[in-house]
């Protein structure tokens, strides 16, 4: 039976000069969304030839799963409040996987 996931695909660029604050927040966001009920998985990667852009890739059970990661408490104060304000560029883009 097939299982479908929720993936989302998140590309920021840092702004030149506050990356290290950006993982900052990304490491204590990504400890608190792993815990989330329909949380699968929440890696995030900084880019080697540019430094400035990271890459989040999160897996959720449901599109509204990943809606209450949106409205949790974690991602309005972390995610809205100190992280997206030390970016130049933000794209979140979403997506749902088919498993055999």
């Amino acid at each position: 039976m097939a299982t479908s996931t929720f993936e989302v695909v998140a590309t920021y660029t840092a702004i030149q000069g506050r990356e290290q604050e950006v993982l900052a927040g990304l490491q204590d966001l990504a400890q608190a969304s792993r815990l989330e009920e329909g949380n699968l998985s929440y890696e995030y990667f900084q880019g080697v030839e540019d430094p400035l852009r990271i890459i989040i890739l999160e897996s959720y059970r449901t599109a509204e799963d990943f809606q209450a990661h949106r409205d949790s408490e974690h991602f309005q104060r972390i995610g809205v409040g100190t992280i997206i304000p030390l970016l130049e560029n933000r794209a979140v883009s979403t997506y749902e996987s088919i498993d055999d």
